[in-house]
Order: structure tokens, then C-alpha cells, then sequence
């Protein structure tokens, strides 16, 4: 037996292109998905490309990415056609207050006031979008068997899964922007080459230090331009490949310290608790337990504190196969985790919400469609996805 699930193309509803079609063979059933106007077209698409297969119900994990995967126009294929992640993000919008009605102007019109790599911008828009991605695969009857942040990721990652009200996770965020931006002009540095590798480049006690850890050679260097360029050259002049991340404040370097400390009061203030869902934090490199959630400590110090995303990300695969889901713009983190051995045996599938470059809304749209086909076929059940007629 074949069922083709098709989907219409009214403006309340998400899955406008997607074709789904299940099928019993043997004592079970087998699952496809493709992107496609028409049932015809799907067919083709079904028929021509990777063949329906049993579900895999592997367990659902949120990735959410921070400072430097945001582009001009990023996401705005969705506002207004994918009611679930525009509620979100309107939600984001009206906690910012007047400047998140100015911030969703420029987001919408691709011309900010301030370039887009400014904290000022990036941070509140990587916030509202992973914020509003993550709201809506959760609205699509998906529970996340975990949640992992990168940066201001982590923060989202923590105000999904319940740790921060969307309000309280706003003024966090707000402060930390101001505090960030006084603290002068910086920059990050992505470098070919892991931590031992640079250690000889970094002068001790120095302003530029390791930020991140994103994989075993792919480190994220920050610090004060002056000193941060000389590094650079060095770095080029060994023939070491790098490459100007798109920040323009030093996050995660001593830069950070004092903002940091300032920011604890405000933390407290709001009483963070204990996630809903598991959360990996690339603060600890691991699972975040109850007892560093409530620490108010814990997040304040963040601006300033190194960023171990690949041991996070290493300890969350140990535990198992996943269907990794990475909800912001860019696929850094997709490509990320593609490097991983969970991913490379295929044990662990690696899959993006949004395109990897700036392009039309239809791009944005694909690859969303994409992603839920995706989820489909794990066999998790999509609640919006729900038929509107089945063709014998």
C-alpha cells in the first residue's frame, strides 16, 4: 500500500511544498520525503533519488549557532510564511521594546543602520531566529532529546529548554550587548590548527587567547585588533590558513572579563532555573547539570570564557546516535559536526533549517521543507504535517 501525503498552499500552514509518501513493505513501514510542487513532481523526486526507508526514530538534537554565522537577509524567507517561527520571533521583537521594532525594519529591509556583524545587530538577531527555529520545530510536536549552544547559541539553547524566560533571556542578552560594545573595537580570528598548535603564537598573559574550540584543528582566536592582527600576520606567514570571523567586538577573551563581572547582578536578579530538556553547555564541554544552571556566575562569566564546543559536542554523540538539528543561519555548525566520526559513519545525521548563504526566500523555504521531510522520515510524527488528502 502507498499513501501520498500532500500538503496545500494556504498561508497558515508550514509544509506549502512538501511531498511525503509512505509506503508498507514486507511487516514494515518504509518512509521518503522530497521537496516538490506538485504530487507528479514528487513522485519523480522519490523515484529518481534515495529510495523510502524503514524510520529510524533517532533521538532530536537542537544546535544553535552564535557570533558569525549571521548574514544580510538571513531567515527572512520564513517571516510571514512559516507562522510558528514569525509568532516566535514577533514575541523576541516585542521584548526588545522600540529598538526590536527598528531591529526587524532594517532585519526586513537587508540595510541596517549599523553594519550586521556589530553585536548590536548580530547578537539580538541570532538570538530571535535560533529562538524562533527552535519554538517552532518544538511547535511541530518534536521534543528535543537535547539542546547545544555555540556563544550566544547557548544562551537560546538555555531560554528554549526553559532555563531563562523569553523576557528575562532579553535583558540578559541586552546587557551583555552593552557591555560587550563598550568594551572598544576587537575581533576573532578562525585558524586551521588546534589550541597545542597556536599555543607558541599566543603570548603568555596576553589579550589574544583561544575562544573556541569548534573541532579538533578549528580554533576561534580573539582579542583587541592590534594585537589580534599581529597574531594574524605571524599566523599567515607561517602558512597557517585564517580567516576574519564576522564580529567585530573580542567575545570570549580577557577583553570580556570586567563586562562579564558586571553582568552577574542582572543574572541573579532574574533566578535562572534548571533546564526542561538535557543541555550541553560549551562552557563545561559537557552536560550542564541543575546545580551550574541556577548559577548566576555561570552565565555572566560566558562573555569572557572560552567557548569548547566540539568536547560538548563530542560528549553528546558518545551517548548515542542523532538527528542533529541546526537552527540559525550559515550551517557552520552542520559542517561542524560533519567532521564528526558519529556523523561520518552515519550513525549521527547532520541537518540544517536554513541555506548556507544569503539567497532568495525560496531558498530559505527549501531547506526548511527539507529539514522536516527529514524528520518525517525518522518517523517523528510533525503535527502540521498532517494531510490534507491521500491518493490511494
Amino acid at each position: 500500500m502507498r499513501r501520498y501525503l500532500t500538503l496545500d498552499d494556504t498561508p497558515d500552514r508550514l509544509p506549502r511544498a512538501v511531498r511525503l509518501v509512505a509506503d508498507r513493505r514486507g511487516t514494515g513501514l518504509v518512509r521518503g520525503a522530497a521537496v516538490a510542487g506538485t504530487v507528479d513532481e514528487a513522485v519523480g523526486a522519490l523515484s529518481g533519488g534515495h529510495p523510502p526507508r524503514p524510520p529510524r526514530h533517532r533521538p532530536v538534537v537542537l544546535l544553535f549557532p552564535g557570533q558569525g554565522t549571521q548574514h544580510l537577509g538571513m531567515a527572512t524567507g520564513l517571516y510571514g510564511y512559516e507562522p510558528l517561527f514569525t509568532q516566535a520571533l514577533d514575541r523576541v521583537f516585542a521584548a526588545l521594546g522600540p529598538e526590536g521594532h527598528r531591529l526587524r525594519d532594517e532585519w526586513l529591509s537587508g540595510d541596517p543602520d549599523v553594519p550586521l556583524d556589530d553585536a548590536t545587530r548580530a547578537q539580538p538577531l541570532l538570538f530571535g531566529i535560533g529562538y524562533a527555529l527552535g519554538r517552532m520545530v518544538l511547535g511541530w510536536g518534536v521534543t528535543p532529546a537535547a539542546l547545544l549552544g555555540h556563544s550566544v547559541g547557548e544562551l537560546v539553547a538555555a531560554t528554549v529548554a526553559g532555563v531563562f524566560t523569553l523576557p528575562d533571556a532579553v535583558r540578559v542578552l541586552r546587557d551583555r550587548v552593552d557591555a560587550a560594545v563598550a568594551t572598544g573595537p576587537g575581533g576573532m580570528l578562525a585558524v586551521a590548527a588546534s589550541v597545542d598548535e597556536l599555543a607558541g603564537y599566543l603570548p603568555t598573559g596576553g589579550q589574544v587567547v583561544a575562544a573556541a574550540v569548534n573541532a579538533p584543528r578549528q580554533t576561534l582566536l580573539a582579542g583587541p585588533d592590534p594585537q589580534l592582527r599581529q597574531v594574524e600576520e605571524k599566523l599567515r606567514a607561517d602558512g597557517l590558513t585564517c580567516r576574519r570571523a564576522a564580529a567585530r567586538q573580542a567575545f570570549h577573551s580577557p577583553v570580556m572579563k570586567r563586562a562579564a563581572e558586571r553582568g552577574r547582578d542582572l543574572v541573579a536578579a532574574v533566578r535562572p532555573g534548571a533546564p526542561a530538556w538535557p543541555l550541553y553547555s560549551g562552557y563545561t564541554g559537557g552536560p550542564l547539570d541543575a546545580a551550574h544552571a541556577v548559577r548566576p556566575e555561570f552565565w555572566a562569566r560566558q562573555l569572557a570564557d572560552p567557548v569548547l564546543f566540539w568536547p560538548a559536542l563530542d560528549a553528546l554523540l558518545a551517548t548515542g546516535g542523532h538527528l542533529l538539528l541546526e537552527a540559525g543561519p550559515g550551517q557552520g555548525l552542520t559542517a561542524i559536526a560533519r567532521q564528526h566520526r558519529s556523523v561520518r559513519s552515519g550513525a549521527s545525521t547532520a541537518v540544517p533549517l536554513l541555506p548556507a548563504r544569503p539567497g532568495p526566500p525560496e531558498r530559505d523555504r527549501r531547506t526548511l521543507l527539507t529539514a522536516a521531510g527529514q524528520l518525517w522520515t525518522e518517523g517523528h510524527a510533525l503535527e502540521p504535517l498532517a494531510p490534507d488528502t491521500v491518493c490511494p
